[in-house]
């Protein structure tokens, strides 16, 4: 994710701003009336990561395997192989084998390019009704798709962007990121725009980067939040910032938020298992909720030393 990233962080105020007033009330409304314990799924962009191979995977495998291990490191996955094509019912079917259909893990597949940038969500039913019936064919294991608009789609295209949210599938649970400037430019035009996806129930996608801080509004639409998270190369600001979400997604849990994605970015891939590591073990502490961390796996002595 290259969006929003400097080459020089010096002046980079990292600080998560203060909730937005809307939160409290969106968590209090969806809280059970016997809460069951949140559910925190934390993963990459990709699982194609030869870079891993002799560490978080084993030495030799193929890429056909690579999800499959890749499932053993992390619960779950920003899916952004179906931004560049729908997938067939072969290839869907293939990736819930390889994850296990009760695995738990889950798949947040990006909508593809073609309803997104290049009809920018017009006339694009014929390619969201093939798109929906191919992530409905993940099952249990589809978390939330979404929907990252384009750098230039901006609050002129509000209406179109109604119409499509409410005539998207609601067999789909969605997601929305912005990323045009004038969207958080003006409070009134960016609350309109969150009480639309709150009324709609879709999440407003919330983005860490280091050189559009104006992405960053800490208002939840639905009970589950999805950020997506640009690293640094495990930079001192990488840790600090993973203190500072700890500390809000506890705060969220004790206010009764129901699931939490986490997507890493990091440039050097061999990064976000570290990184990953060190925040599932301060959630851990400060929520209790326990999710496995990637571990380093041991590979077998290939020979005999003294032979």
């Amino acid at each position: 994710m290259d969006f929003g990233r400097l080459p020089d962080l010096r002046f980079v105020d990292f600080g998560l701003p203060p909730d937005h007033p809307e939160t409290a009330r969106v968590l209090a409304r969806a809280r059970p009336t016997q809460p069951a314990p949140a559910r925190l799924h934390v993963g990459c962009p990709i699982w194609t990561n030869k870079e891993w191979l002799g560490s978080y995977f084993p030495l030799g495998i193929k890429e056909p395997e690579y999800l499959r291990y890749y499932a053993q490191q992390f619960n779950s996955i920003e899916l952004n192989t179906t931004h560049y094509r729908i997938p067939d019912a072969t290839t869907v079917r293939r990736w819930r084998e390889a994850v296990g259909p009760e695995s738990g893990f889950k798949f947040c597949p990006k909508l593809p390019r073609s309803i997104s940038h290049e009809r920018e969500l017009f006339q694009a039913d014929d390619l969201v009704v093939t798109t929906a019936r191919a992530f409905e064919g993940l099952g249990d294991n589809l978390g939330w798709a979404f929907l990252q608009l384009p750098p230039h789609f901006g609050p002129e295209h509000l209406p179109r962007l109604e119409r499509f949210l409410l005539d998207f599938p609601e067999t789909v649970p969605l997601a929305v990121e912005l990323r045009h400037p004038r969207w958080f430019a003006d409070a009134g035009l960016a609350d309109a725009v969150f009480a639309t996806l709150e009324a709609l129930n879709k999440t407003l996608v919330i983005t860490d980067v280091a050189g559009r801080r104006d992405v960053l509004p800490l208002r939840l639409t639905t009970p589950t939040a999805f950020i997506r998270f640009n690293g640094h190369g495990l930079h001192s600001t990488d840790y600090q910032r993973a203190d500072a979400w700890a500390e809000r997604i506890a705060a969220w849990v004790a206010q009764g938020v129901h699931e939490v994605y986490f997507f890493i970015h990091q440039k050097d891939v061999r990064h976000a298992p570290i990184f990953t590591q060190y925040l599932l073990e301060k959630l851990k502490g400060l929520t209790g909720i326990a999710v496995a961390p990637p571990r380093i796996i041991p590979q077998p002595v290939q020979g005999n030393l003294f032979g």
